[in-house]
């Protein structure tokens, strides 16, 4: 073995030079030590570490805007047919709106390298790439179908989670999934009709919205531990841009071009109108990406399944929407199933929360 001279000298490193020698491109070795997963694995169990109050509040938040800008897109929409442009308006407000909060002060940038950059590039396509999906397959499907498809997404959430990371939940988390997705399919049952190429589409956009909300909670939890307002920061000028080429590849820039020189539409509301809807949109995206890091994308897949349920039911007192007994009765299941998804994450938290030993006392003699 060979020996170090005695007489070389020893260099002293300080706290911080000690850190940074500890990280490995980008991970760090030291959380990792005593662990079976890889490095890029930890912080898989990171929303029980955060307290009920905090978690239960954003998603309340979450909720809230969440309702409320699928009601306004409802209203905006019949005057302002062209969802990619819709898309690309709230990318851009998110930009601008996260962009002025940098300037404020609220978060500092952090230093990324080639690697970071790329990974955000695509996962702005990624979530591009879902709307365009979406968009694509609801043509070929009836809107009950498509609805009852998205139900299965905490599913493959799940599966996404056990497969590439190797993370089990508990018997009651996947019990508590039964009521949640046949009760929200109970709430929007309908007619049910589908070509071949829809069913398949279909399902490829259910994939990919799982690993959307997946990597989304990924890149706010893991190794790169992005701040909320950052991450859509970043990922909104990509995502407006994309939007952007989709709406003139589909027509859409023509047809708005078209619908302004018809004079059918009064510029002044409209422009008050799409401004009020894009900044809600930033409000919704600045509490959906601080909710996933909270509360897990597992349970943000789950509160879309709820989500459902709460629109038609607010749908039925401000749309005059009528459901019959299988609906009423879709909505009651639903709410059971939250009730016992919400009873097992409790029940997790605390198991993660106990100690990994206990102490054992012992006499002096």
């Amino acid at each position: 073995m060979a020996r170090r001279n005695s007489d070389e000298p020893v260099a002293l490193l300080t706290p911080e030079e000690q850190d940074r020698e500890s990280k490995v491109e980008g991970h760090d070795v030291e959380g990792a030590a005593g662990q079976e997963e890889p490095p890029q694995d930890q912080n898989l169990d990171h929303e029980y570490s955060i307290a009920s109050t905090v978690k239960f509040t954003w998603l309340g938040t979450y909720f809230f805007f969440s309702l409320l800008l699928t009601l306004y897109n409802k209203l905006v929409l019949g005057m302002f047919a062209f969802p990619w442009l819709l898309t690309c308006l709230h990318a851009s407000f998110a930009s601008m709106g996260t962009y002025s909060m940098l300037q404020m002060g609220h978060f500092k940038l952090t230093r990324l390298g080639r690697r970071e950059n790329l990974a955000l590039v695509a996962f702005s396509a990624l979530f591009t790439a879902n709307i365009a999906l979406s968009n694509l397959s609801l043509a070929m499907v009836s809107v009950p179908f498509y609805q009852t498809m998205r139900m299965l997404c905490p599913i493959f959430t799940i599966l996404i989670y056990r497969v590439w990371y190797g993370r089990t939940y508990s018997t009651l988390t996947y019990l508590s999934l039964i009521p949640l997705i046949i009760g929200a399919a109970m709430t929007t049952a309908g007619e049910m009709t589908f070509t071949d190429a829809g069913f398949l589409l279909t399902i490829f956009g259910v994939v990919l919205a799982a690993i959307k909300t997946v990597v989304t909670n990924r890149f706010m939890t893991g190794s790169l531990a992005l701040p909320p307002l950052e991450f859509v920061m970043r990922m909104s000028p990509l995502a407006a841009l994309q939007a952007f080429a989709c709406a003139a590849a589909t027509g859409e820039i023509g047809g708005f071009r078209d619908l302004i020189a018809s004079g059918d539409i009064s510029l002044p509301p409209a422009i008050a109108s799409l401004t009020g809807n894009g900044f809600l949109a930033f409000l919704l995206n600045v509490s959906s990406f601080q909710t996933n890091k909270l509360a897990g994308a597992l349970t943000m897949t789950v509160c879309g399944n709820l989500k459902q349920c709460l629109t038609v039911l607010i749908g039925i007192f401000l749309f005059n929407i009528t459901v019959d007994v299988l609906n009423g009765a879709g909505m009651a299941v639903t709410m059971v199933g939250a009730a016992i998804y919400s009873k097992a994450e409790l029940d997790n938290k605390r198991k993660k929360q106990q100690p990994a030993y206990k102490p054992v006392n012992q006499e002096t003699r």
